[in-house]
C-alpha cells in the first residue's frame, strides 16, 4: 500500500518513487491512504455512473425562453397576489441556497472524501450548482425583480432564515478548516454533516419549492421558470442519490459509526428538518393557490421524510402517508416524462444519448 495520501491531505504530497501501485482495495470513502489523484482502478462504479449521467444532463438557463413568463408577470391579471408572493419567496430561498450548497462542496465535502471517482462527481456537481445559481440570476433579471429583496430573503424571511441557520449549524465541521476525519467521533461528525447537507438540505428542503413552481407550470403559468425547475429537479435527484450512496458506503465501510443511538439522532434531525420545511410552506402560501396549499405540502413533506428514512435504512418518522403530488414522482425518480405543461418531450442532454430506466 502506498502512503502518498494521508487522511488530512487534499491531494498529491511528496512523490515516493519507490511506492507500489495503487490497489483497488486501498481505496475508501474516508481516511484512505490511497492516492486520491489516481482515478483508475475504479472502486465505486455508482459514482462514475452518476458523473456520466450529470455530463449527459448538461443544460444552461439561457437556452430557455422567458418571453411568456415576462408577459404574464407584467400582466395585471396574469397572476394572483398569492401566486406572486409564493413565487418571490420561492425564488428568494433558492437564490442563495444553491450558492450555499456550492460552497459546501468546494470548500468542505471535497476535502474529506478520499475517493477519486467520488471527487470526479463532486466537480461535476459543483458546476451544476453554479448553473443553478445562474438560473436564479437569469430569472431575476428577466422578470425585473428587486434583486435586493430576492438575494436577501435569507436575512429577511423568518422561515428561510431558520432553515439556513439550521443548515449552517449542522455543517460546522464541513466548514471548519481545522476539522479532519480520523477517529470515531470525527468520522461520525462528518457523516452527520453529510446527512444534513445531502439528505436534508438538498433532499428535503428543495422539494416544496419544486412542487410549487411545477404546479404553476402544470396550469400553463410561468412555463419558462417551470421548465428550468424541472431541469434543476433532475440534477438534484442525482445529487441526492449520490449523497445517499456516499453515506451508505461510509456506513458499510465503518459500521461502528451507525450505532442505534446515532440512528435515533438522525431520525430526530429529519423530524426537525420536516418541521422547518412545513413552516416554510405556510410562509410561502399563507392562503394557498389553485392546486396546492400548505396542508398538502405538509403531507408531501411527511411522505418525503419517510422516504429519506427508508433510503438510509431507518424506521419511518411519520405514519404511512400517500404522496399528494403523484405527478412529482416521475421527475424526481428520473423517469422518462413529458414536461409538466404538456407541450413537448423534454430533451436537454448533449453528447451521447442518455437512456432512462
Amino acid at each position: 500500500m502506498t502512503s502518498l495520501h494521508t487522511p488530512d491531505a487534499t491531494g498529491l504530497g511528496e512523490i515516493d518513487r519507490g511506492a507500489g501501485r495503487i490497489n483497488v482495495d486501498d481505496k475508501a470513502m474516508i481516511n484512505a491512504q490511497a492516492d486520491v489523484n489516481q482515478l483508475l482502478p475504479l472502486k465505486y462504479g455508482w459514482a462514475w455512473e452518476k458523473y456520466l449521467a450529470g455530463c449527459n444532463n448538461h443544460w444552461m438557463p439561457t437556452e430557455v425562453s422567458m418571453h411568456a413568463d415576462i408577459a404574464l408577470w407584467r400582466s395585471r391579471d396574469g397572476l394572483t397576489d398569492d401566486e406572486r408572493l409564493m413565487l418571490k419567496r420561492n425564488l428568494g430561498f433558492f437564490a442563495t441556497a444553491e450558492s450555499l450548497v456550492a460552497n459546501n462542496i468546494v470548500l468542505a465535502v471535497y476535502r474529506h472524501i478520499t475517493n477519486p471517482e467520488c471527487r470526479q462527481y463532486l466537480l461535476r456537481q459543483a458546476f451544476e450548482e453554479a448553473v443553478h445559481t445562474h438560473t436564479f440570476q437569469y430569472i431575476c433579471e428577466s422578470l425585473g425583480l428587486d434583486e435586493g429583496e430576492l438575494f436577501n430573503a435569507y436575512r429577511e424571511i423568518p422561515s428561510i432564515s431558520e432553515k439556513d441557520e439550521w443548515a449552517l449549524r449542522h455543517t460546522q465541521n464541513l466548514e471548519n478548516p481545522e476539522f479532519a476525519t480520523g477517529g470515531p467521533d470525527r468520522d461520525q461528525a462528518f457523516l452527520r454533516d453529510l446527512i444534513a447537507f445531502y439528505v436534508i438540505f438538498e433532499g428535503m428542503w428543495f422539494y416544496t419549492g419544486f412542487a410549487q413552481i411545477l404546479s404553476l407550470g402544470r396550469r400553463n403559468k410561468m412555463v419558462g421558470i417551470a421548465e428550468q425547475y424541472q431541469y434543476i429537479l433532475r440534477d438534484e435527484s442525482i445529487h441526492l442519490n449520490f449523497g445517499i450512496d456516499c453515506i451508505n458506503q461510509i456506513k458499510l465501510e465503518n459500521p461502528h459509526l451507525w450505532s442505534e443511538e446515532f440512528q435515533q439522532e438522525v431520525r430526530g434531525m429529519l423530524t426537525d428538518a420536516c418541521r422547518l420545511e412545513v413552516a416554510y410552506g405556510r410562509d410561502t402560501m399563507p392562503r394557498g393557490i389553485l392546486g396546492i396549499n400548505a396542508e398538502l405540502c405538509e403531507q408531501y413533506m411527511h411522505f418525503i421524510t419517510n422516504r429519506r428514512c427508508a433510503q438510509l435504512g431507518l424506521a419511518p418518522v411519520f405514519a404511512e402517508v400517500d404522496n399528494p403530488f403523484p405527478w412529482m414522482s416521475e421527475a424526481m425518480d428520473l423517469k422518462k416524462e413529458k414536461n409538466f405543461f404538456e407541450t413537448r418531450v423534454t430533451e436537454y442532454q448533449s453528447g451521447s444519448s442518455l437512456t432512462w430506466d
